[in-house]
């Protein structure tokens, strides 16, 4: 399969992209692969329709694009350790990711990027959020820029937003004691590694403060920075259907999963890819 035969197809002004033409069941040659990249560089999230594919698969098509991460939080699947689910029983309330942010920004060395396969899902609701962290940099005056230009944030991963969303995941597959904080500190404004072009790198599920102030102080600046990073046109929504598949740039795009669909349930399973120190 060649990369001539990529359809890519934006689907908001801001970001995201479907892209047809492809068969991940299938073996793809590097100029595929390099197609796909780059439309993931060019658009943040990219997303396939009606795609078949196996766990075995799942990881092969992930692993084109870079080498797997560890999740710290949960338990693989049996045989496949780099795969974990993302679930949602009828019974629950709490919905796992359902806060705007960035993957595991409480890691010295948060994942490049993750990509997505729904399983299971309800007919309606369960939607996914993206939204373009370049724009949301973009939008700040030039006085809002030059004020956090040399901040650094902290991230926790006991902040309260991100671990009430993991309460029943946590509960029955837990890898680590969910109360030993990971912490680390990442500059408030990211450089991505490949475009070169400026992102906001703070989220609402994991940011508590910036480097040297309290987290009341930090209150007011992060904000202003989390009203810009949700703005809706700086957002796209995806529809979930079984064979769905969505992968993200996690260096430049921040996801939020809706949590609108109680009594139904909702089975992902996630790959996620490394990446590299930000700066």
């Amino acid at each position: 399969m060649g990369a001539q035969s990529i359809e890519v197809r934006q689907v908001s002004g801001a970001l995201g992209a479907e892209i047809g033409g492809v068969d991940l069941s299938q073996l793809l040659d590097d100029a595929t692969v390099a197609a796909i990249r780059q439309a993931l560089l060019d658009h943040l999230v990219i997303f396939f329709r009606d795609q078949d594919i196996t766990p075995a698969q799942h990881l092969a098509f992930a692993r084109r694009f870079g080498e797997t991460a560890d999740y710290p939080m949960l338990k693989g699947l049996e045989g496949y350790p780099e795969i974990v689910e993302v679930v949602k029983l009828e019974h629950e309330q709490a919905n796992f990711g359902g806060a705007w942010h960035s993957d595991t920004t409480y890691l010295d060395i948060p994942p490049m990027g993750s990509v997505l396969v729904a399983r299971e899902v309800p007919a309606a609701g369960g939607d996914t959020e993206f939204a373009n962290m370049y724009a949301a940099y973009d939008s700040l005056s030039e006085g809002m820029k030059a004020l956090i230009a040399d901040l650094k944030a902290i991230n926790s991963s006991t902040n309260p937003v991100a671990a009430a969303t993991r309460q029943h995941r946590i509960g029955e597959g837990a890898k680590r004691d969910p109360a030993a904080e990971m912490r680390a500190t990442h500059p408030v404004v990211r450089t991505h590694p490949e475009t070169g072009r400026k992102a906001l790198y703070v989220n609402p599920a994991h940011t508590i403060s910036f480097e040297g102030m309290t987290a009341a102080e930090s209150a007011p600046i992060l904000d202003v920075l989390y009203e810009a990073q949700q703005r809706p046109e700086f957002a796209c929504r995806f529809h979930w259907r079984p064979g769905s598949i969505a992968f993200w740039d996690n260096r430049a795009a921040q996801h939020n999963a809706i949590n609108d669909y109680h009594g139904k349930k909702r089975l992902m399973h996630r790959v996620t890819l490394a990446g590299e120190r930000p700066v």
